[in-house]
């Protein structure tokens, strides 16, 4: 039996178990009438199988209540589960949907606004190309390796929101076949890139991940997500989405070389996710790679941060100025209230 709010479905075995309570007949007796196993009879009472015409026929021999009765009982059946079975994940995803971020997704133009829920919860089924909003739930949160400051199950689904708005895009990205060698062959390329602006490096980015078989994504960011990045296979190429919208440019760079640390230190698509090793490994290497570590100390060890001290060590690695501030401030040689004029601010669209 299935049930749901408005729809009970009786299999057509309660009605068969009433006719053999009625003619006192067992159902070994009532097995051997039909012609078939004792252990089917016992699951066509019990809705485990279908009934089906040859056995509404055999039905109509032996109990003399007509096939067509028998038909129509099972086809009524079937159709009440699903209209039960329909209802009832109507009502489990009307909850799901109070959880996702449907406004900032519909201001974004992910989805179509809307106030309906009904809407939203078929709206967010076709985004997430799913019969029900339950699956996402089991869809593998661990195959995707990202940099983000909380987790909680609104950032969960949060995450899986914007994950697949970066999938959905990245279809859009031709890409060569995978090569990491000439991902790491390009890293110092894509650093010299940090002084430019995001006119200029934006398609240089986009074009140059992608003959290395990855797929770059800009987004903007989805409140309660505490994300800043996130990578993960799609069928022949790697994605990679960045979020945008007001960001500084020094994290911009590190929450960048940080997912490809996840790349190249082979992170993505474990089968338990990412640990807090991992994501350690990952911000070192974008910390070495944006600056490296024996440069940065050989700079620190002088204890001179005044902005013109700042400015030039910046100006010999070839770096913004807004790096070097930001790890500074991060590794505590500086206040987070100082020399946050020397950063730079980003301000282009997704």
């Amino acid at each position: 039996m299935v049930k749901s709010r408005s729809f009970i479905a009786t299999p057509p075995g309660a009605t068969i178990k009433e006719q053999l309570l009625d003619r006192g007949l067992t159902q070994k007796e009532f097995a051997l009438r039909m012609d078939m196993t004792e252990k089917h009879i016992s699951k066509l009472i019990n809705g485990e199988v279908q009934l089906t015409p040859d056995v509404a026929v055999r039905l109509e021999m032996v109990l003399g209540v007509p096939a067509k009765f028998w038909n129509n009982l099972e086809a009524t059946y079937r159709e009440k589960i699903v209209k039960a079975k329909a209802e009832n994940e109507m009502d489990d995803d009307k909850e799901l949907v109070k959880k996702l971020p449907y406004n900032e997704m519909a201001k974004n133009g992910w989805v179509p606004d809307t106030k309906d829920v009904i809407q939203r919860v078929n709206n967010l089924r076709k985004y997430f190309e799913v019969v029900n909003l339950g699956i996402i739930k089991n869809m593998q949160l661990s195959k995707i390796a990202c940099r983000r400051l909380a987790e909680t199950e609104k950032s969960n689904l949060a995450l899986l929101a914007w994950a697949q708005k970066a999938k959905l895009n990245s279809r859009t990205i031709e890409t060569s076949l995978i090569d990491l060698k000439m991902l790491k062959r390009k890293l110092p390329e894509i650093r010299s890139m940090t002084t430019m602006d995001p006119v200029d490096f934006c398609p240089k980015l986009i074009d140059m991940f992608a003959d290395c078989g990855i797929a770059l994504v800009f987004l903007p960011h989805i409140g309660g997500s505490f994300l800043h990045g996130a990578t993960f296979y799609d069928k022949n190429k790697i994605v990679v989405g960045l979020t945008v919208r007001g960001k500084d440019a020094d994290k911009f760079w590190f929450s960048l070389f940080h997912e490809l640390g996840h790349i190249l230190l082979g992170h993505i698509n474990q089968p338990n996710g990412t640990i807090e090793e991992d994501e350690e490994a990952a911000d070192n290497f974008a910390k070495e790679v944006l600056i490296p570590t024996a440069e940065f100390n050989a700079f620190t060890s002088k204890n001179d941060f005044t902005k013109a001290s700042i400015i030039t060590f910046a100006q010999k690695q070839n770096v913004l100025c807004g790096i070097v501030v930001g790890r500074l401030q991060k590794e505590g040689f500086i206040n987070y209230n100082r020399c946050n004029d020397l950063k730079t601010k980003y301000s282009f669209s997704a």
